[in-house]
């Protein structure tokens, strides 16, 4: 039940709390918190095909699991609060950017906000990113045809579910704020995938930018 509550809730990204787990699942096993816990962690890390659990056919109109390769690692992102998310761990067919099923064109452009962060060194304003999206003809005061809000997506959607960090920059007025990778990039994608994705596009090597080559190949 818990590893089928996981998977629903990870559909929208959005981190899944423990206090969530405890009162819609768990209930009146707390005292087996973990156990559960680790157990659907070790489920969900399993590389199963077939039509069901464990390659089992189920009876007719009852799916224990659904007919798919989970290979996904439970990680917690946010200690404090007991937040979890799920990571694929298996290897991304494109190009191994945080990228599922759904919504391709979003995570497309969540890409290529994570590589210009990156390129800049880690941070960037929100008035620089708004630029280079401008650049990009992605307005944030307009509707765009693919992304809808284009703001609402960036501030509220990537960051909610931790692609994102927003941190405001002390002593400016008008208030300003500070973009950064969140838990959730840094768990779903590299630093290294991400110049490969740059270079690629540039067309380039990705020794060509010494500094970025040297953080993102640097031992662990």
């Amino acid at each position: 039940e818990l590893v089928q509550f996981l998977l629903v809730k990870d559909q929208k990204k959005i981190p899944i709390k423990r206090l969530d787990m405890l009162k819609n699942v768990i209930r009146e096993y707390r005292d087996a918190y973990m156990e559960i816990l680790n157990q659907a962690g070790r489920i969900l890390q399993e590389v199963r095909k077939g039509p069901g659990a464990f390659g089992v056919e189920p009876p007719q109109g009852l799916t224990l699991f659904p007919p798919q390769t989970f290979g996904l690692k439970l990680v917690e992102i946010d200690p404090k609060v007991h937040s979890y998310i799920l990571v694929s761990s298996l290897p991304c067919a494109e190009a191994n950017h945080p990228c599922r099923d759904k919504e391709k064109e979003k995570m497309g452009l969540l890409v290529v906000i994570l590589s210009f962060i990156f390129m800049k060194g880690n941070a960037v304003k929100d008035s620089a990113l708004w630029e280079f999206l401008r650049w990009l003809r992605v307005h944030p005061g307009e509707q765009h045809e693919i992304f809808g809000d284009v703001q609402k997506l960036v501030t509220e959607e990537f960051v909610r579910q931790k692609y994102l960090k927003i941190t405001p920059i002390p002593l400016m007025d008008p208030p300003q704020f500070s973009y950064q990778w969140g838990p959730r990039a840094a768990h779903e994608t590299s630093k290294e995938d991400i110049l490969n994705f740059v270079a690629k596009v540039q067309g380039k090597s990705p020794k060509f930018w010494t500094s970025q080559h040297n953080e993102a190949t640097a031992p662990k």
